[in-house]
């Protein structure tokens, strides 16, 4: 079976994203030896004529930005719905875009593809998809998670890993890490660019902020490993891959309602979006017990563990199949 996937990253396109479509172009040989996967690398405008010239039985459109008149079949993946969700944050040309081109595309898609049950629920109350031809698909963990040592810090530390976007609402686990009592030593790391603002903003006696800027996977595994906790603020997730990895990594979760996913949540502890004074209870609470917090994620480190990047891409061809071979 050939399957051409549109490969070429779009701007918008997040680290999560890029990191699914390179764990199909790298796993999906190994677990579906069936299957040509031809990766599509035109960019976005010229992406309808590259895709039919590549002669596949199927497309696959990894990413939330695709052109209209792509080849028919295909399975389209869609991450989130955060730009139906919360039109505010957005251009008026963003709205534009979904309402008349990302919209019918994912309703014309042989299958939808999400990786998590509230993406599903938002695919066939949003954008109006029929839930027969949605399948949910979970991500991965990288693999260095599992073997990684632990980092060290000066003092305990939560851990932050993803981009600043306004719907990650990092201004609550800010709010919430100053609010923690004066004799609570905790430091707060995140991955990303250093804003100095925030530093000057938010100080604690018995704790720093700490920005690490662009680290690699092996870094970001032994800080994960480090943690007493791992904090996932956001207003919305499609997935969130890195709570699942700190999972993996045994490290506690603080993950809001609405972003944590469905096979994280039973070792996780949540809070509504945007409430610091739960999200500041739930930091204490692993400064006062961290062993009784690693207790539980200990579990879900067991758990999700078959949850690789092989399973996704076996699970992801499996789609394939039902759509080319009925």
């Amino acid at each position: 079976m050939r399957v051409a996937l549109a490969a070429r990253a779009t701007s918008r396109a997040s680290d999560g994203m890029r990191a699914y479509t390179q764990a199909l172009l790298e796993r999906m040989p190994r677990v579906a030896p069936d299957i040509e996967l031809i990766a599509v690398t035109a960019p976005v405008i010229m992406q309808p004529l590259a895709l039919r010239a590549a002669r596949a039985e199927l497309v696959h459109l990894p990413y939330l930005e695709s052109a209209p008149l792509v080849p028919r079949p295909y399975v389209a993946m869609l991450h989130d719905c955060i730009h139906v969700r919360y039109p505010g944050a957005y251009s008026r040309l963003t709205a534009a875009y979904w309402r008349t081109i990302a919209a019918p595309l994912y309703r014309g898609a042989a299958r939808v593809l999400v990786s998590d049950p509230r993406v599903a629920a938002d695919a066939a109350g949003l954008l109006g998809i029929a839930p027969e031809r949605i399948r949910v698909v979970p991500l991965g963990y990288d693999d260095a998670i599992p073997d990684a040592a632990p980092w060290v810090g000066e003092r305990p530390y939560v851990l932050y890993a993803g981009n600043h976007r306004p719907h990650k609402d990092l201004e609550t686990l800010y709010a919430a890490w100053a609010a923690l009592p004066e004799t609570a030593e905790l430091d707060l790391v995140l991955t990303g660019p250093d804003v100095p603002a925030v530093r000057e903003r938010y100080v604690r006696r018995a704790g720093r902020i700490a920005f690490l800027g662009h680290i690699d996977a092996l870094t970001l595994a032994q800080r994960y490993r480090g943690a007493v906790a791992y904090v996932q603020p956001s207003l919305s997730e499609g997935f969130g891959i890195p709570s699942l990895e700190a999972t993996v990594a045994g490290t506690p979760v603080i993950a809001t309602t609405t972003s944590v996913p469905a096979i994280v949540a039973p070792f996780a502890r949540t809070f509504e979006a945007g409430d610091v004074r739960a999200l500041a209870s739930l930091l204490n609470g692993v400064v006062v017990d961290p062993s009784g917090s690693r207790a539980r994620a200990a579990e879900g480190a067991v758990s999700l563990r078959a949850y690789t990047w092989d399973r996704f891409a076996a699970s992801t061809a499996a789609v394939y199949r039902e759509v080319v071979c009925p």
